[in-house]
């Protein structure tokens, strides 16, 4: 695969609006393990192997257990995610395929009922920007670094 355009370098004040928002997301009082969770399923639903790997080893070294991170696209069936977590995937899953979902009741519901409503703005916010970022990423061919494996 052979990258196609550094966006970054191309239209830097472009890249700086969605650095900003990432920046203000930070900021915005969720976890940081679950905004590593949400990037980390939207990415692996949009199939981009350069946010997988810049997100797991974040959340890896900010102490997520690889455990989780192998699980995260099986997380239905696992009972390592906590409640609020699990609100949080799903809709990520819902707003991600959104062309499928159309955003049920039943996840925006769920979601209400772990998250407040400024939280929610702000997970959709995290949801709808990692989205952006994969179709940046994705649509530029972006390499992800390639080493030995090693976290």
């Amino acid at each position: 695969m052979s990258p196609r355009i550094d966006a970054f370098a191309v239209a830097p004040e472009l890249i700086q609006a969605m650095i900003d928002m990432e920046v203000r997301l930070r900021e915005a009082g969720l976890e940081s393990s679950l905004r590593h969770l949400v990037k980390t399923r939207a990415s692996q639903i949009n199939g981009c192997a350069y946010c997988i790997h810049m997100h797991t080893r974040e959340a890896r070294s900010e102490g997520e257990s690889e455990e989780r991170l192998y699980l995260l696209n099986a997380w239905r069936e696992s009972p390592l995610y906590s409640e609020r977590e699990r609100a949080a995937l799903a809709w990520t899953e819902a707003l991600t395929r959104i062309e499928k979902t159309g955003a049920p009741d039943a996840d925006y519901e769920a979601l209400l009922e772990r998250f407040s409503k400024e939280e929610a703005v702000a997970l959709t916010l995290v949801i709808t920007t990692i989205n952006a970022w994969n179709r940046i990423a994705i649509g530029f061919r972006s390499v992800h670094p390639a080493g030995t494996g090693a976290a």
